[in-house]
C-alpha cells in the first residue's frame, strides 16, 4: 500500500472555499489514478472526483460538478480538490485513494487500496 496524505480541511461557513491536498511520498502521486471520496456520519463513502495518470480525464460526481475542481501539481506531487460554494451537507471527511489502474470505475471505494487518512471538513455557520 501506498501512504497519502490529506491536508487543508476545516471548518467554513456556508458558500466559503477550501482547497484540500493529497500528498505521498516514497512514490510519485503522476503514476497513479487519484480520487476523492467523502464520508458523512451514518452514509456510505462517496466517490466525488478523479484523475487519471496522463490528467487525460476527470471524474466529477453529481455533488461535485461545477463547484470542485481536481488537478495536479507534479512539481509538488501533490493532487488538490479545489471546493467553493461550500454547502452544509458537504461535511464529511475527505479521503484521497490511489489505484495503478487508469479504467477503474472511480466512483467505487472498493477499486481502490491506498488510502490517506482524511481529512474532516464542516460547513457550518
Amino acid at each position: 500500500q501506498l501512504r497519502l496524505v490529506e491536508s487543508g480541511g476545516g471548518l467554513v461557513q456556508p458558500g466559503g472555499s477550501l482547497r484540500l491536498s493529497c500528498t505521498a511520498s516514497g512514490f510519485t502521486l503522476d503514476a497513479y489514478l487519484i480520487a476523492w471520496f467523502r464520508q458523512a456520519p451514518g452514509k456510505e463513502r462517496e466517490g466525488i472526483s478523479s484523475i487519471t495518470r496522463s490528467d487525460i480525464k476527470e471524474y466529477y460526481g453529481d455533488s461535485a460538478k461545477a463547484r470542485f475542481t481536481i488537478s495536479r501539481d507534479k512539481a509538488k506531487n501533490a493532487v488538490y480538490l479545489e471546493m467553493s460554494g461550500l454547502k452544509p451537507e458537504d461535511t464529511a471527511i475527505y479521503y484521497c485513494a490511489a489505484t495503478d489502474d487508469d479504467y477503474v470505475d472511480a466512483r467505487h471505494a472498493f477499486n481502490f487500496d491506498s488510502w490517506g487518512q482524511g481529512t474532516q471538513v464542516t460547513v457550518s455557520s
